[in-house]
């Protein structure tokens, strides 16, 4: 897998977070500049290198103060190395004022020059941060992503069992919503699933019978949040009476869900007239919150029982 970068989507995309001035190099700036493979995302932003050449290369307070300190004829060789090997973006950061030499080899290259206010460990930071979400794993999942107890809870089931009102109900009890249907989760580590919704379906929700609901405007901005940690599954079905009736009375339908190569808890639910879900969905969320600080009703309930038997024996 291969991913093409411009300059342009870069400036475009960090400029939420970072207030950039364009220098220099403005020459097809839409141009794809660099194709790089996902593997090599890591090291793509750093403090200016001429051994690693940065796809983003940043120049902070330090290291103008050590280009400007050269020799003339080792500074120019060392600006030749950072410039001939295209990078698709170098950076003056830590509001230092970029020095003509720069500007004269980022137009003479062709390779956008941008500075910023911003302290350069920030910026590698954030462009880091960018670039990780841009080439991680990503798989959009069928289901209802949900804050519920600050807890990222993935609510599915087949179609029509109920989950988007299941969300609507969680919803107006105080939780919020993250995406509906199809939530984007990436893998932003070992054991780390960031969900979020895809643009388009941002702040709806589809309830047959209702429509398109806009949460926003019905509920207000703190109904929604914009992404969350994947915790928990909560799996709806609906049971024959000889499936409810084989369900485990102690642990419930616990499962694990892979996502991603991530192993996540999934509980299930069965769906039955008179029953109230978003209830024994926070009940749920409850009981996963207390059993990862190690507080395990079902094990204690266990020792109980076991105790009991022992005092009688006795």
């Amino acid at each position: 897998m291969t991913e093409v970068l411009s300059a342009e989507s870069i400036l475009v995309n960090l400029s939420n977070q970072i207030e950039f001035d364009w220098v220099a190099g403005k020459e097809n700036t839409d141009q794809a500049l660099h194709e790089i493979s996902a593997s090599q995302h890591a090291t793509l932003v750093g403090h200016v290198n001429v051994v690693h050449k940065n796809l983003i290369q940043v120049i902070g307070k330090t290291e103008c103060e050590y280009l400007q300190n050269l020799e003339d004829n080792f500074r120019s060789n060392m600006l030749h190395e950072i410039f001939s090997c295209r990078p698709v973006a170098i950076i003056m950061a830590d509001g230092m004022p970029v020095p003509d030499m720069l500007i004269d080899h980022a137009n003479k290259y062709h390779i956008p020059l941008l500075s910023c206010k911003t302290e350069s460990n920030e910026v590698i930071d954030i462009a880091r941060f960018y670039l990780h979400n841009i080439f991680s794993e990503k798989e959009v999942t069928h289901g209802v992503f949900m804050e519920v107890l600050g807890t990222g809870v993935l609510i599915t089931g087949e179609s029509s069992v109920g989950k988007s009102e299941l969300a609507l109900a969680l919803i107006s009890r105080g939780h919020r919503l993250v995406a509906d249907d199809a939530p984007e989760f990436t893998r932003t580590g070992p054991d780390i699933l960031d969900g979020r919704s895809p643009g388009v379906l941002k702040d709806f929700l589809e309830v047959r019978g209702l429509g398109i609901l806009n949460i926003r405007d019905m509920y207000g901005d703190n109904a929604l949040k914009s992404n969350k940690y994947l915790r928990l599954v909560i799996h709806l079905k609906r049971l024959s009476e000889k499936d409810y009736a084989q369900l485990d009375r102690l642990q419930g339908g616990r499962e694990t869900r892979s996502i991603l190569g991530i192993d996540i808890p999934q509980i299930l639910i069965p769906v039955a007239p008179g029953r109230n879900i978003a209830v024994l969905v926070e009940a749920a969320v409850r009981n996963h919150i207390l059993g990862t600080s190690g507080n395990n009703a079902t094990q204690k309930f266990i020792e109980l029982q076991q105790q009991a038997i022992n005092n009688q024996s006795s």
